[in-house]
């Protein structure tokens, strides 16, 4: 398994590195058909039917009276701006192969010149008529996708202006009868819209019922009920058959089975939607109104979906051992047929408002639908509050430690208590929109929380997993990148944390740039306008990028780390250099090349280096208040490890400190005291003050010097034969230069008399003295010599 994944790893690689997929195409070869003619350039018709498609949804969206009527003109804008991107990126291509070609022609010659031949006047005039047809239409591209783009802004802040003007609008109560009349009893127009929808409903309906056509109809929509039911159930006992048996046993099979279990339903869902909406729409396209119906239904069914499948994996009543969150039985059962009951009532009665969006029913319709949802969700969560209230009081009643309750579940019943408070008195005060929201956003949050719990918890628990030394994965990252055990589990936590603080920030994204009825896509495309702003589009990041910088993040630094295991094992011993030397040189190489990868790692990102200006500004203004003292220790660890004045081994001394150089690092320097004990040197001090270096050079001695002070009445001869017989017979002392013996000082005290060995090394002078010590008050003793005596005090 480790080869296969090395293998994978090296093809990964050698797909991603910059220029690969020149020489992939290199390899494939130039087309047969080199001669044939290029491919067709958009017509002009086609671009004025661009136009008049951008036209026609900018009438759509002046025609929107209300929040909702906008969503689905700003979708078709959005897939507006795909397409144009796309016909742009195939005439691309064109451009650039036309551009070669004219550049392989040249320009005209001078009138001096002999003249071309007329085939290779004709082609030039040729090449030059399509690609300045190629120009013209990028152009027209361009411009309508910035239009489109303007759209889309102009979009924004009408549904920001039409949000506010709801929200603060006030109607009639709902304990008003007046509020409810244009449902009891609907004008003519609202009337007539509806008999409109309706008939166009049975116009399709006539169409995909048609004889010849039953048996097609039949089969798809069962088959849409069938994957809707059966298959859901089947595709979620395949998933969950495949965690038990192939997932390894622990927090990662049980986050994989909730995991699967909503996606189960998704998949399932997406699936029977399609069915059903290629059997209505298999011979004709549906009529503008059944077309903004059926989109925006579809997104209901998505969120109703959500609540749904995401509930059913989060409570996991069937089986509470697979339970994510620590919900206690007793408040998981109370709570399991909330949701479904929720996402029921929801999808019956948003589809019937959004009948009366598609449709254009008069506002007052409109916002008594909106009054009867508020209502309805209020008295499904209200009620469902109450019940889980209620079994928590009979578990602490019970003494049971479930019962106990975290800080963020607890905050999230008191936001949604206090939501349905809030909405209770809008109804009640006539502020219908201000309580329709605030039931779409409590449900919302509700979808976003759970769902991105849930991928929190898989990621966590996968990154447990993958850098387990434990597993076959972990162990197969620890062979081919040489780190222990200990260094997979850093990488497991920083993962880990940096995939859930990045799910954290979407999910918070999500709560303000979402609603209900948001799909998949918009909520990516707003995440990523959020995360992809001007900033990061100045950078020149994108996500494709990601994978490119992080395959060069590593494979760099296991090339650093594996040329560092092969200078200090196999080269750097081979030399004739001191292992001081030795170490500044890893040392130094191994900043180099950090340095080195992470300028590969930023330009695999694609940012660009013309743009990083405002972080040297940045850098700049920090580093002149708080951060000079780390670059100057960086800067002075640099000139110690190129210009040496200290080296690993030294023994220095500096500031009363003295000891053996046993580390230069970026910023600190570690000496190493006599009793072992390690000092922290900043790498500035050793550059700008004083510093004694006894080994500089390699060769240096050290000196065993001993003062002694004898009485008056002692033979000078006779001792100082004695102190040199004791220095000469000591193994450590030096023959050359030779022992001597100095008279220092006479007194009325006595005689001082100071005596001097050389040794090998400065590091043994203490314990040489301390020999030399011992054996000399021996022989002392021997021949009758006392020492002086201190004078009295």
């Amino acid at each position: 398994m480790c080869c296969s994944f090395k293998s994978l790893f090296f093809i990964l690689f050698l797909l991603l590195m910059p220029g690969s997929a020149a020489l992939w195409a290199a390899d494939l070869g130039a087309p047969a058909n080199s001669g044939a003619a290029p491919m067709p350039v958009i017509s002009q018709s086609d671009l004025q039917a661009l136009q008049q498609r951008l036209d026609g949804l900018k009438q759509q969206i002046s025609a929107a009276n209300n929040y909702n009527q906008l969503e689905g003109p700003q979708d078709r804008v959005q897939a507006f701006i795909l397409d144009v991107d796309r016909l742009s990126a195939a005439l691309l291509p064109q451009q650039a192969q036309l551009a070669v070609q004219l550049g392989v022609l040249g320009t005209a010659p001078d009138a001096e010149v002999a003249a071309e031949q007329a085939d290779i006047v004709a082609q030039r005039a040729a090449l030059a008529e399509q690609k300045s047809k190629i120009d013209g239409t990028l152009k027209s591209l361009a411009a309508l996708k910035q239009n489109a783009a303007d759209l889309i802004t102009q979009i924004a802040g009408i549904r920001r202006t039409l949000l506010e003007s709801e929200l603060t609008l006030s109607t009639r109560s709902v304990l008003s009868p007046y509020f409810w009349a244009p449902l009891v009893n609907p004008s003519e127009d609202d009337r007539q819209r509806l008999r409109l929808f309706v008939e166009q409903v049975a116009d399709v309906w006539a169409t995909v019922w048609a004889p010849g056509e039953r048996f097609y109809t039949c089969v798809l929509v069962l088959l849409a009920l069938l994957i809707w039911t059966f298959g859901r159930r089947l595709a979620e006992r395949g998933l969950t058959w495949f965690c038990i048996h192939r997932v390894a046993e622990g927090r990662l099979r049980r986050s994989a089975l909730a995991f699967a279990s909503a996606i189960a339903t998704f998949i399932t869902t997406a699936i029977a939607l399609r069915l059903l909406f290629y059997a209505c729409t298999r011979h004709d396209a549906l009529p503008p109104v059944l077309e903004t119906f059926s989109e925006e239904f579809e997104k209901v069914v998505y969120a109703c979906v959500l609540i749904t499948g995401l509930s059913r994996a989060l409570l996991s009543t069937a089986h509470p051992s697979w339970r994510l969150p620590a919900i206690a039985d007793p408040v998981a059962l109370a709570l399991k047929p909330y949701p479904r009951i929720l996402a029921c009532s929801l999808l019956v009665l948003v589809t019937l408002v959004q009948v009366a969006n598609a449709t254009g029913m008069s506002s007052h319709i409109v916002m008594a639908g909106r009054g009867v949802i508020s209502m309805v969700v209020l008295a499904i969560i209200g009620t469902m509050l109450l019940r889980v209230g209620k079994v928590r009081k009979a578990l602490i009643a019970a003494n049971d430690a479930s019962a106990s309750n975290s800080m963020f579940a607890g905050l999230i019943y008191s936001v949604a208590s206090l939501s349905m408070l809030v909405t209770a008195i809008a109804l009640l005060a006539g502020y219908v929109s201000l309580a329709r929201f605030i039931s779409y956003e409590l449900v919302w949050g509700y979808v976003v929380l759970s769902g991105f719990y849930l991928l929190i918890q898989l990621v966590k628990d996968a990154c447990e997993h993958l850098f387990s030394p434990k597993h076959a994965s972990g162990q197969a990252l620890k062979q081919l990148l040489g780190v222990s055990d200990r260094r997979l589990e850093q990488t497991s936590i920083l993962l880990s944390g940096v995939s859930r603080a990045g799910l954290m920030l979407m999910a918070l994204i999500s709560l303000f740039v979402g609603g209900i009825g948001t799909t998949l896509g918009q909520l990516v495309t707003n995440i990523m306008s959020i995360l992809g702003g001007a900033g990061l589009r100045k950078l020149n990041i994108v996500p494709a990028h990601l994978l490119n910088a992080l395959l060069a993040l590593l494979i760099g630094i296991w090339l650093i780390r594996a040329l560092s295991r092969w200078l200090d094992n196999e080269f750097l011993p081979k030399t004739d250099m001191d292992p001081g030397m030795c170490a500044s040189l890893s040392t130094l190489f191994s900043n180099i090349g950090y340095a080195f990868v992470i300028l590969l790692t930023l330009s695999s990102l694609g940012v660009q280096w013309t743009n990083l200006a405002w972080i040297v500004s940045a850098l700049s203004v920090g580093i002149g208040f708080g951060l000079q003292e780390i670059v100057k220790n960086f800067v002075s660890g640099l000139i110690l490890l190129t210009e040496r004045p200290v080296k690993v081994g030294d023994l220095i001394s500096i500031s009363g400190v003295e000891g053996d150089i046993r580390r230069i690092n970026v910023r600190a320097t570690e000496i190493q005291l006599s009793d072992r004990s390690i000092v922290i040197v900043p790498n500035s001090q050793l550059i700008s003050q004083n510093l004694r270096n006894v080994t500089l050079g390699g060769s240096a001695q050290g000196v065993a010097s001993l003062e002694l002070m004898f009485p008056l009445d002692i033979d000078p001869e006779q001792v100082k034969q004695l102190l040199l017989d004791a220095y000469h017979e000591n193994e450590t002392i030096l023959d050359k230069p030779a022992p001597f013996v100095r008279f220092s000082k006479l007194s009325p005290d006595g005689i001082t008399l100071t005596v001097t060995g050389y040794v090998g090394s400065p590091r043994i002078v203490g314990l040489t003295k301390s020999d030399l010590l011992f054996e000399v008050l021996k022989r002392l003793g021997a021949a009758g010599i006392a020492l002086a005596k201190p004078p009295a005090a």
